[in-house]
C-alpha cells in the first residue's frame, strides 16, 4: 500500500438520526463541534493516508462544499454514489480511483489513528487479500462481531447473540483490488450489497482474511443519544482539546463554567448563565443571561433565552429556545421509527430552525422537527413532525 490511498464512505443519510440529517449527511453531523467527517479525514491523514476517495451521495454538496479539493493539504477525490444501496455498492464508485491496495472505513464513525495505523501496518506484513480492525467489547449490541482463529477471520455476524468471543468490526479494513470482484459476486440482501457479505464470500472461497485487535478509541453516531457520548469522547480523548476552549467566545464576569466545555469561534455566553459540564458550543451561539446548559451538544448558530434550562440536549443549526423553557433532562423513552428505546440519556432533540417561543416545557426524550414552531407554554413530549406548530 505504498500510495496510502483510504476510501472514505460518507454518502449515507442516517435514517435513525432524523430530524437532524433532514437537510445534510450523517458524516457532517457534529461531533462535539467539528463535522464528525473531520475526525475521520485527520484519523486517516494522523496514520499516513497521502490521498483519500470520498464516496458521496445524499446531501453530497454538503460534504463537497465544506471540503473542497482538499483536507489538510491532502486530496480529496470525490466519487458519488448514486443510489444509497449497501456499504458494498457505496465502495464500487471508488474503483476507477484507486490502484492497488487501500484502506476503507465508514465516514460516521470517530476512529482513532491507532486502529488505522494497526490495520495498515498487518495488511502489509500479511499476504491477506482483506484486513480487518478488531476492537474488544463487552456489548458488540447492533454492530458485526468477528470470530477468529490465531488471527485468520473464520466468521462475520451481524449483531451476534450468543455468547462466542467476539470482537467488534470498527469498519476499518484494507483490501487489495479482489474486493471489487467480490463485491459485485455477492448476492443482495434486501436489495442492499454489503461489504461484509463480499467478505463472508471471500473467507468461503478460501483467500486469507486476517483480523488485527487494536486499542484505539471507536464511537459510532447511529442514534441522536450517541451525539452526547461520542461528544464526552472527544473531549476526553483528543489531546487539542482543552477542558475549557473558549478563546474566541465573549463570556459575561458573571457567567459560571463548569468543565469541560468547547466553543466554536464568535460564541456569546451571557450574565449569570451556568455553562457545562459537557457541553459543546456550535460557532455564533449565544446563551442568553442566567440560562443553564449542562451535558449538551449544540450546533452553529444557536440562541438560548434567558433563563432557559436544557439538560442532555441535542440541537441542530439555526434553532432558537425561547426565554424560560425548561429540558429537564433524561433518562427518557425515545421512539425512533417504529421502536421505543426506554430509558436513553436524552432530554430533547431539536431538528435544524426550530424556534421555540418561550416557557416551554419538554419531557424526557422529546423530538422536534425541523422548521417546526412551538408555542409559547407548551408542554411537549414524544416525537414531533417538523414545519408545523407544536404543543399547546
Amino acid at each position: 500500500m505504498s500510495d496510502r490511498t483510504a476510501v472514505v464512505l460518507a454518502a449515507g443519510e442516517g435514517k435513525r438520526l432524523r430530524p437532524l440529517t433532514r437537510h445534510r449527511p450523517k458524516p457532517m453531523l457534529p461531533a462535539g463541534v467539528r463535522p464528525i467527517l473531520e475526525y475521520v479525514f485527520d484519523a486517516l491523514i494522523d496514520a499516513g493516508i497521502t490521498s483519500i476517495v470520498v464516496v458521496v451521495g445524499y446531501k453530497r454538496t454538503d460534504v463537497q462544499s465544506h471540503f473542497g479539493p482538499s483536507y489538510r493539504d491532502v486530496p480529496l477525490t470525490y466519487a458519488v454514489q448514486e443510489k444509497q444501496l449497501g456499504t458494498g455498492h457505496a465502495v464500487l464508485p471508488a474503483e476507477p480511483h484507486v490502484d492497488g491496495s487501500f484502506l476503507l472505513v465508514n465516514g460516521d464513525q470517530v476512529i482513532d489513528n491507532r486502529i488505522v495505523r494497526d490495520v495498515l501496518e498487518r495488511h502489509a506484513a500479511s499476504r491477506a487479500v482483506t484486513t480487518i480492525g478488531l476492537l474488544r467489547r463487552s456489548d458488540i449490541g447492533e454492530y458485526g462481531g468477528v470470530l477468529t482463529d490465531n488471527g485468520t477471520i473464520s466468521e462475520i455476524v451481524e449483531a451476534p447473540r450468543d455468547d462466542r468471543e467476539y470482537r467488534l468490526n470498527s469498519g476499518v479494513y484494507a483490501f487489495d483490488q479482489t474486493v471489487f470482484d467480490a463485491i459485485r459476486r455477492a448476492t443482495p440482501r434486501a436489495g442492499e450489497h454489503l461489504i461484509v457479505d463480499a467478505i463472508e464470500g471471500q473467507i468461503e472461497s478460501g483467500d486469507s482474511v486476517v483480523g488485527v485487535e487494536s486499542d484505539g478509541f471507536w464511537a459510532d453516531a447511529t442514534y441522536p443519544w450517541d451525539l452526547l457520548e461520542v461528544a464526552d469522547l472527544i473531549v476526553e480523548t483528543d489531546s487539542r482539546v482543552d477542558d475549557v476552549d473558549l478563546t474566541s467566545t465573549r463570556v459575561h464576569e458573571s457567567a459560571a463554567l463548569r468543565p469541560p466545555i468547547v466553543a466554536a469561534p464568535g460564541c456569546e455566553i451571557g450574565a449569570g448563565a451556568v455553562v457545562g459540564p459537557d457541553v459543546c458550543l456550535g460557532a455564533n451561539t449565544t446563551v442568553g443571561s442566567n440560562a443553564v446548559v449542562e451535558r449538551c451538544v449544540v450546533d452553529a448558530d444557536v440562541r438560548v433565552g434567558q433563563g432557559a434550562t436544557l439538560l442532555d440536549c441535542v440541537i441542530g443549526r439555526g434553532v432558537h429556545i425561547g426565554a424560560g423553557t425548561v429540558v429537564p433532562g433524561g433518562p427518557g423513552d425515545v421512539r425512533i421509527g417504529d421502536r421505543i428505546f426506554e430509558d436513553r440519556r436524552l432530554g430533547a432533540l431539536f431538528g435544524d430552525r426550530v424556534e421555540d417561543r418561550g416557557a416551554t416545557r419538554y419531557a424526557p426524550g422529546s423530538i422536534v422537527g425541523s422548521d417546526a414552531v412551538v408555542r409559547t407554554g407548551s408542554i411537549v413530549s414524544g416525537r414531533n413532525t417538523g414545519r408545523t406548530e407544536v404543543g399547546h
